[in-house]
């Protein structure tokens, strides 16, 4: 299962992540762009470490100010984490506005019939042009 949390800026989508997270015993991986880079805490309401409340977060503080942002590289980062997350037996929680970095991976799957009665079994599609299927925010 993968939960997206996507949304207009300031709309809550971080605390919304941390709250899915501690009822889900999930972990967040980072999809606003802004929070990739180091040093920028302020202009992007990066949660602080108390705010984050034990949940573990990934990609955040990825690359310095001075890295040019490349969605395919991202991809990748988030691909693997997504991938080790899943292998862990944990959930993992996409959380951000960026729609270059969320539709991608959204796209990448597909929401099908319950298969245990508790929910959407969510399955990697094998159609890149798959509906989005997210939580919005």
């Amino acid at each position: 299962m993968l939960v997206a949390v996507v949304g207009a800026t300031a709309t809550g989508k971080s605390d919304l992540a941390v709250d899915l997270a501690l009822a889900l015993g999930a972990e967040v991986v980072n999809a606003d762009s802004m929070q990739l880079y180091r040093g920028m805490d302020i202009g992007t309401a990066k949660l602080s470490m108390a705010e984050r409340r034990g949940i573990p977060h990934h990609l955040l503080d990825v690359w310095d100010v001075t890295k040019t942002a490349s969605v395919a590289e991202y991809q990748v980062l988030a691909d693997e984490l997504i991938a080790g997350i899943e292998a862990r037996g944990k959930i993992p929680v996409l959380a951000g506005g960026s729609a270059c970095t969320c539709a991608r991976r959204s796209a990448t799957w597909t929401s099908r019939a319950p298969t245990s009665g508790s929910g959407p079994d969510w399955r990697p599609n094998s159609r890149p042009s798959a509906p989005n299927h997210s939580i919005g925010a």
